[in-house]
């Protein structure tokens, strides 16, 4: 099985403004795929993907209900919403509660479009109760593309935040931090941290993901293309192209996030 844990789609009516918005943030970056649920469940299809993640952002505490009830309307066996509560959001610590009770399985949280510092101490509450509700939880880490290099979700403040709240089931993207990689060989490579690989690996040097690959832990790397910013058949391909151990393979492209999906 092939599981993508990092995806983005948006409500049809919201898709083509959503991404040309976004697209106008990051000047160089086009979009891949038109944000549409039909379209990545094409290019799951046409990839080969069983099973994606969508990660929702709710950049305003008011987006909460309409991102969670979008999410329960298309969720199946092949699609997994994530929601998103805002870390500011007065009533934070309910609407986790709710997203449980829901029966979703994790949220999404960014630093950059939240406007946070990941391990900001007075966050923690925030923190403990997704621990405490046993979601998972995507971050972007590292640097935005969007934004100045300011370093709001770097590998430092990772590990700050996990020696805090050890039992948060945290998964960083864009290997552990995106454009900070260095520091993430220092930092994280080599703990038992979850990182995906989303669009990183057509921008590093292939010597260091091959490093990072060999020495991180093998059960806590995960497969994530970042759509519709990459075509999944495209990150697919970028990692049978380094030609890993099929069982290193196989646990990245699909065991890994199975296990964690079911509660592992």
């Amino acid at each position: 099985m092939i599981i993508d844990i990092h995806t983005h789609a948006f409500p049809d009516s919201l898709a083509e403004h959503a991404v040309r918005t976004l697209e106008a943030e990051t000047d160089n970056v086009k979009a891949r795929l038109n944000g549409t649920v039909a379209d990545l469940l094409t290019s799951m299809d046409r990839a080969g993907v069983d099973r994606s993640v969508i990660c929702s952002i709710a950049t305003k505490p008011r987006q909460f209900d309409p991102i969670l009830q979008w999410s329960l309307a298309i969720q199946s066996e092949r699609l997994i919403p994530f929601a998103s509560v805002h870390p500011r959001d007065p009533d934070a610590i309910t609407r986790i509660r709710q997203v449980r009770d829901a029966g979703l399985k994790g949220l999404k949280l960014h630093p950059y479009y939240q406007d946070i510092d990941l391990d900001d101490p007075s966050l923690h509450p925030y923190y403990r109760a997704i621990a405490d509700a046993g979601l998972l939880l995507i971050c972007h880490t590292g640097y935005d593309i969007a934004f100045p290099k300011i370093p709001k979700a770097s590998p430092a403040r990772i590990r700050n935040l996990l020696a805090a709240i050890p039992d948060l089931r945290l998964i960083t993207t864009h290997f552990a931090g995106w454009e900070d990689w260095d520091a993430v060989e220092a930092l994280i490579v080599g703990q038992p941290i979850y990182m995906d690989i989303s669009f990183s690996l057509h921008l590093m040097p292939p010597d260091q993901i091959r490093r990072m690959l060999a020495r991180h832990l093998p059960t806590h790397l995960l497969f994530g293309s970042d759509s519709p910013w990459n075509d999944p058949a495209d990150t697919l391909k970028q990692v049978r192209d380094l030609h890993l151990d099929p069982g290193l393979e196989q646990a990245l492209l699909g065991g890994n996030a199975a296990r964690l999906l079911a509660g592992g």
